[in-house]
This record gives structure tokens, C-alpha cells and sequence, in this order.
């Protein structure tokens, strides 16, 4: 259960993060809210998840997803570079947080 509470806090983070570049396209009060929002959950579930989950562990593990979900949505989405360093070194973060998984 614990490893699901962490995902789910990654997941809220990456809505937080693309909240966050919403807020700075549009000033208005909906994505600032969802940003506020997507923080706190992100932090509650990162929390019940690391009552289980060793805190280095944990951490890295959500910051990965934090990561590496921001920067593919930011592909998928916003344009942003498609390079091969990029996309290599975006595979690194996520084998480096399914390697922790799996050694943990």
C-alpha cells in the first residue's frame, strides 16, 4: 500500500509542477489553486508513504517521478526538446528509480 501512496504522491507532484507552468501562462486563480492543491496532496501522500518506506528511499523514488514525469509532459505537451541526450539521460532517471525499487 505504501508503494501506491508514493506513486500517487508522485503523480500529484507532476499535476502540481504543469499547474505551476499554467499559472505563469495564464494568472488566473484555477491553476494556482490546482498548484496549492497538487502540493499539499503530493506532501500527504509522500508523508503516509514514508511511514513504511525508508525516507531515502522514498524521497528519491518521488522526486523521479517528479522528474521525470515533468519533463515527458513537458515533450508530450509543451514542445519542449525531443534531443537523444535528453531522452537518454531521462531514461537514466527512470531506471535509476525502477532500480531502487527493485533493490529495496
Amino acid at each position: 500500500m505504501a508503494w501506491i501512496l508514493l506513486i500517487i504522491a508522485g503523480l500529484f507532484e507532476m499535476l502540481a509542477v504543469i499547474m505551476m507552468n499554467q499559472w505563469h501562462r495564464q494568472k488566473s486563480k484555477t491553476p494556482f489553486s490546482f498548484m496549492i492543491a497538487g502540493f499539499a496532496f503530493s506532501f500527504l501522500f509522500l508523508s503516509k508513504a514514508l511511514e513504511t518506506i525508508p525516507m531515502s528511499m522514498g524521497y528519491a523514488i518521488w522526486t523521479g517521478i517528479g522528474a521525470a514525469g515533468g519533463a515527458i509532459v513537458g515533450i508530450l505537451f509543451y514542445n519542449e526538446s525531443k534531443s537523444a541526450k535528453r531522452i537518454f539521460f531521462l531514461s537514466l532517471i527512470i531506471l535509476a528509480v525502477v532500480g531502487l525499487k527493485l533493490l529495496g
